[in-house]
């Protein structure tokens, strides 16, 4: 008797019971290809909008004591730094936004823009980085002179994927993971204002989840980790574990790099 013969011939189980079967054992496809559609489209557009309401309520439960009615008052360099970040924010956005409009030609002019901001977000970040430090420590009297290296690690990880970015920017599969993760590592100023997060130090493992979350979403959607991921994740945690340790230990190194710098 043949193969299909055979298939024939064995009990099958009733219709009704292998739709149950089916229900539980397996999602419906047409709502996984939903969902990996929704994905690939909409998934970078739905994380800058939560970086963005995250960044605001992170900031809107600390800019009035910490900055509008500051006593005593901050620089003024860091009310210039505080503009240039939330423009790139709504850049950001923006950028997001006219990719799934399909605006590619406003998108790469934008993009320049976006450029010089992400420039002026390094520059500035590395001057206010310093002159704040500074402040607390001779002003307010509070020993965060080891912090230095976390706000450091934010700067050189958010610079060195935009540059990789602008590199990439005729290769949008790159491209679009680079900014990504460049502004998830920004989102360590938004972390450290959740007081849990901030008191525990978990600020970094926070924003590794964002990173994680893109790189489901390549499982789930190509089949695979893009390399972007591969290469720059693991590289990413050696910086934010090296800050952490400089954090954390403060080594005798640190601390005289540390007082030679803030001078």
């Amino acid at each position: 008797m043949s193969t299909k013969a055979h298939e024939y011939s064995a009990p099958q189980p009733s219709s009704a019971a292998n739709g149950r079967v089916a229900s539980v054992t397996r999602p419906h496809p047409g709502a996984m290809r939903g969902f990996r559609g929704f994905l690939g489209r909409y998934f970078y557009f739905s994380m800058s909008l939560l970086m963005a309401v995250l960044g605001v309520w992170a900031f809107s439960h600390t800019v009035d004591v910490r900055l509008l009615h500051a006593k005593p008052p901050r620089p003024l360099l860091l009310w210039f730094h505080s503009a240039v970040f939330s423009a790139w924010i709504a850049v950001f956005v923006a950028q997001s936004s006219l990719v799934r409009l399909h605006k590619v030609r406003v998108h790469r002019t934008l993009g320049w823009f976006g450029a010089a901001l992400a420039l002026l977000m390094v520059v500035s970040g590395f001057v206010v980085s310093i002159i704040m430090i500074r402040f607390e420590t001779t002003v307010l009297r509070q020993n965060v002179a080891s912090f230095l290296s976390i706000l450091w690690c934010d700067l050189i990880i958010f610079g060195a994927c935009m540059a990789l970015a602008i590199y990439f920017r005729k290769r949008p599969e790159y491209h679009r993971r680079l900014v990504f993760l460049a502004n998830c590592q920004l989102m360590q100023a938004v972390f450290v204002r959740f007081h849990y997060l901030g008191h525990h130090a978990l600020y970094f493992p926070a924003l590794d989840v964002l990173i994680v979350l893109g790189m489901l979403r390549d499982l789930i959607v190509d089949g695979r980790v893009n390399k972007i991921y591969a290469y720059g994740f693991p590289a990413i945690i050696v910086l934010q574990s090296l800050s952490t340790y400089l954090q954390r230990g403060n080594p005798s190194w640190w601390q005289a790099a540390t007082q030679m710098i803030l001078r």
